[in-house]
C-alpha cells in the first residue's frame, strides 16, 4: 500500500524522523476499538495495540490514538498484527470538549479534550435541510472547525424536501461568511458531483453532524456503493435514525479519504477564541467601534454593538450566540487551568514519592 495515498506528505516525513531506525513504520489510524485499532500501513491493513510504555505515558484521551493519527508501529505482517509505539503530531485535529464521570489515572477533574478525527484537510458540516436545519448549531461547527486547522465547508442535505434551496443557504452564508456552501439530495444523489473537489487523492475529509443528517448515506452515494449501514426515518417524526456507532476511515475510489462519525447531539469547544473570531468576524468588527476598548455592550456611551442592534445592522440573535460561545470559552479556559494545576501537582507527587523509595533503598543498604 503506498502511503502517500493515505495522505503521507512531508510535514510527517519531517516529524518521522528519529524512528527511520530498526523495524519501526509509519501507520494511519483506520478504526479504533475497545483496547485495539485498524491501521493502514505499507504492508497493507492491520489489526495494532499500543505498546506498554504507550500506555504508561498516557493520562489524557488526546494523548491515545485517534481516527486519523499516523502512528510509528513495529508490525509482524506475517500475522497481520503491529504494535503502536508513538503518535506523530498532528497538522490538524477536530476536537470537542468532553465530560468524564471521574478523574483519569488520579488526575482529578472532568473536562477533557475529545479527538473526533485527526489530520483533515476539510471538515464537511453536515444539517439536515428538514426539522434537523439548525443555524445556531451551524455556527458553532464552524467555528469549531476553523479551530481545527481544517477548512469548514458545510453540506445541506434532504433538499429533495426544502422547497425553497436559496433561503437557507442565504441563511448559513450570513453566519459562516467565506465557508462554501452545498445543498445535496443524498437520497436523489443530486449534488454530490459538487464535493468531489475536496477529495483528490490523499485528501481527507471528515464528515460531522448530527443523528439523522444522511452522513452515511452521502458517503454511500460517493462510494457509488451501500457499504455504510443507514437508516430509514422514524414514523412519529420523519427524522433519521442514527446508525454510524464509530469513527471510521474509508478509502473512495477516487483516493479521497473520509472519515464517518456518530452523530453528536451536542459538541462543546475545545479551542482558544481563535474560532470564534473567525466565524464572527463581522460581530467583532462592530465590537472594534465601540467608544471604550472593554465596552460590554450593556448600556455603555458610544456602544456601536447596541447601536447596530437598535437598527437592525446586527441580528439579535447572532450576537447572543456570540455572547454564549464566549462564555462557553471562558469557563473551558477556567477548566484547563485547573487540569493543569492538578497536573503538575501529581506529576510532583510521583517524582516525590520515587525520591523516598529511592532514599529508603539507600537506607536499608
Amino acid at each position: 500500500m503506498n502511503i502517500n495515498e493515505l495522505g503521507w506528505n512531508s510535514f510527517f516525513e519531517k516529524h518521522f524522523g528519529d524512528s527511520k531506525r530498526g523495524d519501526f513504520i509509519p501507520a494511519r489510524i483506520a478504526c479504533q476499538h475497545k483496547g485495539r485499532y485498524d491501521i493502514h500501513c505499507s504492508h497493507g491493513s492491520m489489526t495494532a495495540e499500543i505498546s506498554g510504555k504507550l500506555q504508561h505515558e498516557s493520562v489524557f484521551m488526546a494523548e491515545y490514538p485517534a481516527v486519523g493519527d499516523w502512528v510509528v508501529v513495529t508490525a509482524r505482517p506475517h500475522e497481520g498484527k503491529a504494535i503502536i509505539h508513538k503518535i506523530l503530531p498532528r497538522k490538524s485535529c477536530f476536537s470537542r470538549k468532553a465530560i468524564l464521570a471521574g478523574g483519569r489515572k488520579g488526575i482529578g477533574g472532568e473536562t477533557e479534550e475529545q479527538i473526533l478525527a485527526a489530520n483533515i484537510d476539510t471538515a464537511f458540516l453536515v444539517s439536515g435541510l428538514d426539522r434537523d436545519f439548525s443555524i445556531r448549531r451551524i455556527e458553532r461547527y464552524v467555528a469549531i472547525a476553523w479551530d481545527s486547522g481544517a477548512n469548514p465547508v458545510v453540506i445541506l442535505n434532504k433538499a429533495d424536501v426544502c422547497r425553497n434551496l436559496e433561503e437557507p443557504i442565504e441563511e448559513v452564508e450570513t453566519v459562516a461568511m467565506g465557508v462554501p456552501v452545498h445543498a445535496v439530495s443524498a437520497i436523489e444523489k443530486t449534488g454530490l458531483d459538487a464535493l468531489q473537489q475536496y477529495l483528490a487523492r490523499g485528501s481527507t475529509v471528515v464528515f460531522l453532524g448530527s443523528s439523522g443528517v444522511g452522513k452515511s448515506t452521502i458517503i454511500n452515494g460517493l462510494l457509488g456503493d451501500d457499504l455504510l449501514k443507514v437508516g430509514g426515518l422514524r414514523v412519529h417524526d420523519q427524522r433519521g435514525r442514527h446508525t454510524t456507532t464509530q469513527r471510521e476511515m474509508i478509502i473512495l475510489p477516487s483516493g479521497g479519504i473520509v472519515i464517518d462519525t456518530p452523530g453528536i447531539r451536542e459538541i462543546q469547544l475545545w479551542s482558544d477564541d481563535e474560532g470564534l473570531s473567525r466565524t464572527f468576524a463581522d460581530v467583532e468588527e462592530i465590537a472594534d467601534q465601540c467608544r471604550f476598548r472593554n465596552c460590554r455592550h450593556q448600556g455603555e456611551p458610544g456602544c456601536a454593538v447596541e447601536q447596530a442592534l437598535e437598527d437592525g445592522t446586527l441580528d439579535r440573535d447572532r450576537f447572543d450566540s456570540y455572547g454564549r460561545l464566549q462564555k462557553e470559552l471562558k469557563y473551558l479556559s477556567i477548566r484547563k487551568d485547573q487540569k493543569a494545576r492538578l497536573v503538575e501537582t501529581a506529576k510532583w507527587k510521583k517524582i516525590t514519592k520515587s525520591m523516598r523509595q529511592r532514599y529508603k533503598m539507600r537506607g536499608e543498604k
